[in-house]
């Protein structure tokens, strides 16, 4: 999809993470550093108490940016930088009218909620595939609460 070399992001470094496995209890998902204006957003968010039939778990740190469902964890984070690899021409998977940048180079597969005000990233383990069902429960959280960017802007 891209020509270069990419660099490890923050999202491979989440999905390594989640993958080093934690114990029972709380997830390891680092909180992202949000701008004011972004933290204001994703502090709005209302997400689901189960997404893909998965229960929520605490996050480490605990944070109200943050967020996680299931074993292994499928990880929300709100107010994460916009992604590195993306470019006016990529390509992006619109689901039900909110657009997603997807890194599927390694597993589990990151999703970048992208033209929003705030940039939310979502890291579905292959368990979940479809990710597309993952991201379809958690797009009317982000929709209702993360305003559009102008069109055109990603």
């Amino acid at each position: 999809m891209f020509g270069g070399t990419l660099r490890p992001s923050a999202a491979v470094l989440v999905a390594a993470g989640l993958l080093a496995g934690c114990a029972e209890g709380a997830v390891r998902v680092p909180a992202p550093a949000a701008d004011a204006a972004a933290a204001r957003l994703c502090e709005g968010l209302r997400l689901p108490e189960s997404v893909a039939g998965q229960k929520r778990r605490d996050t480490d740190p605990d944070s109200a940016l943050t967020a996680a469902w299931g074993k292994p964890a499928i990880a929300l984070r709100c107010g994460v930088p916009r992604p590195a690899a993306l470019r006016p021409e990529s390509q992006l998977q619109t689901i039900n009218g909110l657009d997603w940048f997807g890194l599927p180079a390694d597993r589990p597969v990151t999703w970048t909620a992208v033209g929003r005000q705030a940039y939310v990233e979502v890291t579905v383990p292959a368990r979940y595939a479809p990710p597309g069902d993952v991201l379809i429960e958690l797009g009317d959280a982000i929709t209702s609460t993360v305003p559009p960017r102008p069109e055109g802007e990603l």
